[in-house]
Parts: C-alpha cells; sequence; structure tokens
C-alpha cells in the first residue's frame, strides 16, 4: 500500500488493506516484489499528477518482469482523471474512486480474469467505509471516521468535488466502533470528518458533535479522544465546553486559519474572518489554558498583497501556534480559484513562504521551551522517532499530542527500574530540551503504567510470521521523500 494525503486517505488504506486480507492476499515483505500493489492518492497539490506518474513509471519495468503482478489506484487523484490514468498509464490493471473503495477485490479480479483494465468511478457513495472491513495499523490508537464528504465551497479546494456532499453515520454506530475497538486493546481514538465538527448536519442537530463528545468520555477503557479538522464557521462553545469538561478529550486543537486575511478569506470563500478566527482561540485557550493549537496556512493565494501577508503573521503571533502546517498555494484546475486573476509569480510566494515558517518555527520553539522541567504523561508510541535506536530512546504522545523522545534509562546510565515500557503504555517523564517540533526527557522515565493497549501490541508484535501467499505490498523503487500534508483531511478543512 502507498498511502498518499489526509488522515482520511489513511484510514481508507487501513480498509483497502483490510479488504484485501479479507479476499486471502497477504501483506508483502517489506524486501519483497509485491503482486499487488495499490496507491491511494491526493489531488489537493498541483504535483499530485507529477508523483502518481513518476511512481506508476518506475513500477513499470518491475511489473514487466513479474507476469500477473497487478497495479490498482484509488482515491481523490482517480476519481478526478478517471480514464486518463490508464490512458496515460496502459499498464494499470484498477482505477477506483473515493466512493466505491469496497469494489477493489472483486475489480482485481475481474482484471485478471478478463486480461483488461477495469476502471469504476461512482458519482456518490456506495456504502459508508466503516462498514468494510479494516486491517487497523495502530494497536494502541485507532482512526474512526464519523462523516465523509463536505459541503462548504472553498474557492482553492478540490475535494468537495471529489469526495462529496456530507454523509454523517448516526451516534450509535460511532460509539459501537469505538466500544469495539477499545474492547480490542485501544486506548487512543481520533474522529476524522473533512469538517468534523459539522457532524449533525445532515440529521438536523447542531449540537451532535459535542454531544458525541461527551458520550466518547463514558466509554470505560477510551483514555484519550482527539479530532480533526473543525472548521472555524461551525466552531461552537457547546464544543469547547465538551472539550473542556470531558476527561479524556485531549487539550489540543487543529483548526485551519488558511488565510489571516479577512479580505482573503472572503475571497476563499471561507465564512469566517480574521476576528472570529482568533475569537475562537482566546476562548479555548479561557477554557483550556494548556491546550496546543495547531493550523494549516497556504501562503500565495491569487491577490494576497504584502498587506494580506502581513495580517497572517500578525495572527500567527497572536495565536501562537504549537505548529502550523503551511503550503504555498497550489492550483487546481476546476476550483474558482485557478482562474482568478492576480496569480502571483513564484519568487513572491517562495520569499513570503520561508518568512511564515521561520516566524512559526521560533514561536513553536519557545512554546515548547517554556514546558522544559515540565512532568508529562505520555501514551509510548511505535516509529515516531526515527533515531530512537540509536539513542536507546523511544516516543510518546503528550494529551497535547506534542511528540517527545525520552530515554528508557535511569539517570545514572543503567536501565529504569521494573519492566520497560512498551508502545501502547503509559509513562511519565520529565522534559529537559526542546526542539521546535518536538520534546526530549533524558532524565529517565519515572513511572511506567502498562496497559491493556500494551499487551495488544505485544501480542500482535509477537505473531507468528505469515506464510506467503499473494502478496500486498510496494516494493522499493525509489518512492519521492513524503511531504507534509494538511493534518485535517484537505486544504479545504
Amino acid at each position: 500500500m502507498r498511502t498518499y494525503g489526509c488522515q482520511m486517505n489513511v484510514h481508507d488504506s487501513e480498509r483497502l488493506s483490510g479488504l484485501l486480507e479479507d479476499a486471502g492476499y497477504v501483506r508483502a515483505a517489506e524486501d519483497s516484489t509485491a503482486d499487488v500493489v495499490v496507491f491511494n492518492t491526493c489531488a489537493v497539490r498541483e504535483n499530485a499528477d507529477n508523483r502518481l506518474y513518476g511512481n506508476l513509471g518506475h513500477l513499470r519495468p518491475v511489473k514487466d518482469a513479474h507476469p500477473g503482478m497487478q497495479i490498482a489506484v484509488g482515491g481523490c487523484l482517480a476519481q478526478k482523471d478517471r480514464g486518463e490514468i490508464v490512458r496515460r498509464a496502459p499498464w494499470v490493471d484498477v482505477v477506483f474512486g473515493t466512493h466505491n473503495i469496497g469494489s477493489l477485490p472483486t475489480l482485481l479480479e475481474r482484471a485478471r480474469v478478463q486480461r483488461e483494465a477495469q476502471v469504476e468511478i461512482e458519482e456518490s457513495l456506495q456504502t459508508f467505509p466503516s462498514t468494510l472491513p479494516t486491517r487497523r495499523e495502530s494497536a494502541y490508537a485507532a482512526w474512526v471516521a464519523i462523516s465523509v464528504g463536505c459541503n462548504n465551497t472553498c474557492t482553492f479546494c478540490i475535494v468537495p468535488a471529489l469526495r462529496g456532499k456530507e454523509k454523517d453515520r448516526r451516534p450509535g454506530d460511532i460509539l459501537a466502533e469505538i466500544r469495539a475497538l477499545v474492547a480490542e486493546g485501544a486506548v487512543e481514538v481520533t474522529l476524522l470528518g473533512q469538517n468534523v465538527n459539522a457532524y449533525g448536519s445532515e440529521f438536523g442537530d447542531r449540537q451532535a458533535f459535542s454531544k458525541l463528545l461527551r458520550a466518547c468520555g463514558e466509554i470505560e477503557g477510551l483514555e484519550r479522544v482527539r479530532f480533526t479538522s473543525p472548521h472555524p464557521r461551525d466552531f461552537t462553545d457547546d464544543v469547547i465546553e465538551a472539550m473542556a469538561e470531558t476527561p479524556n478529550v485531549m487539550p489540543q486543537l487543529h483548526m485551519p486559519l488558511q488565510s489571516g486575511s479577512s479580505g482573503l478569506l472572503k475571497s476563499m470563500r471561507r465564512s469566517y474572518r480574521q476576528e472570529r478566527f482568533l475569537g475562537i482561540v482566546e476562548n479555548v485557550r479561557r477554557a483550556m489554558p494548556d491546550a496546543a493549537i495547531t493550523t494549516d496556512i497556504i501562503v500565495g493565494f491569487p491577490g494576497e498583497t504584502e498587506e494580506d501577508f502581513q495580517e497572517t503573521l500578525h495572527v500567527v503571533r497572536e495565536a501562537r501556534f504549537a505548529a502550523a502546517f503551511t503550503f504555498q498555494y497550489s492550483k487546481r484546475p476546476g476550483t474558482p480559484a485557478a482562474t482568478m486573476e492576480g496569480q502571483l509569480p513564484k519568487a513572491v510566494v517562495q520569499e513570503r513562504y520561508e518568512r511564515l515558517v521561520a516566524l512559526q518555527e521560533e514561536i513553536s520553539w519557545a512554546e515548547n521551551r517554556a514546558l522544559i522541567g515540565r512532568e508529562v504523561d505520555l501514551l509510548v508510541a511505535e516509529g515516531e522517532g526515527r533515531k530512537d535506536g540509536a539513542r536507546d530512546r523511544m516516543s510518546g504522545r503528550a494529551p497535547d499530542n506534542r511528540l517527545v523522545h525520552f530515554a528508557t534509562a535511569a539517570p545514572g546510565g543503567g536501565p529504569a527500574e521494573g519492566e520497560g515500557p512498551r508502545p501502547g503504555d503509559i509513562v511519565t517523564v520529565g522534559v529537559t530540551a526542546a526542539a521546535p517540533h518536538h520534546l526530549v526527557a533524558d532524565s529517565g522515565v519515572r513511572a511506567v503504567r502498562r496497559t491493556r493497549a500494551g499487551d495488544a501490541w505485544a501480542a500482535r508484535n509477537g505473531r507468528a510470521p505469515q506464510v506467503p501467499g499473494v502478496l500486498l505490498g510496494m516494493p522499493r523503487i525509489g518512492a519521492p521523500a513524503p511531504e507534509p500534508a494538511p493534518a485535517g483531511g484537505c486544504q479545504g478543512a
């Protein structure tokens, strides 16, 4: 599986893996050549097309050398390009869209039997994806989709055209899925939606999202609840109250700003202005003083002046975001912004982008340094620290979602007392150093709480090796390094 884009795509890939394993496929070993390669694509950025076709080009000789190998392309770019993919890359076997991911096993079999490409793009959702089998990538944390699609009409965003109108799940179905995940060992869930806090609009309950957060607080064994991404238009006081009053809802908020200029926000068709956004930030901080707030920002939207850009810098200084996903405006054919006057030269956009990144790095670092000396409880994570092995560290997430790399040895150099932590366990550490994008706790683990999630991770990690069979995975073909994705579903969140 090769996944691009947002958390919604990551979760869809878990479902695609579950579907294929349910149909008898086996995940490919990392050092093997897969029999089936699946690209789950994103269409938010302008270079998405080049990345896909570049990877497909790399795969052509691999497929030529392995008769019977199949390539499938799904997701937002497949929904957009449809038959164009097979025209440009005729060695692709299956193209499927965002509304029919459940069709993948059937389409692969049909392509195999008929020996011709199968292209199936539905215009509306056939079945809510959460009813499909899912191969969860984590034993201790899980994505839970509460809605799909988006009713907004942001002028820069192509996602609503590809994901469709918002469709909401019933609260009982969501809570039942969360309880089942907790029973399997998960201690953290992240509620997903293209516009997560608009949840309930389909069945007419404006407070449905805050009610859902409070209901999550009543699930025994569920220790951490997160959600992404809300839209400032729908971010109401009842949601802030629910966050502050529900102990297992974490003090973390990702809320896309996009621009600090009220004039540009109007051109973007974002239904809030600078004052409204900063008012939400103030209300969140009043209710949860330790909350970490992150955001998305677009630089170089058509017509952006230096004065508009200064307004964005003003909001960044006032809001003091813990982090920001920053993007240079990406023209997407079919969106209103693509044909707007005032498209900016690349050099201007790049220079502003660098100034924004420098300011945000300075703020992030200062906010992180303020946490030195503080004691924090971490949910131990797997694979989040690239240098952990070399430095005898592990990594975990604080309640506010900050990443903390911590030493597993006691201050004297020996092992920490008791059994060592596992991914899914909770450890208490003291912060000793800070960088713009992470914290360090090198004074040793002060306490370890072994959890059912850690037990679940250990049970999964200790399973017998899988028997070779029909393989599902991605051969090593020198793919480009990953680039940051919008944290909440799309640039339009």
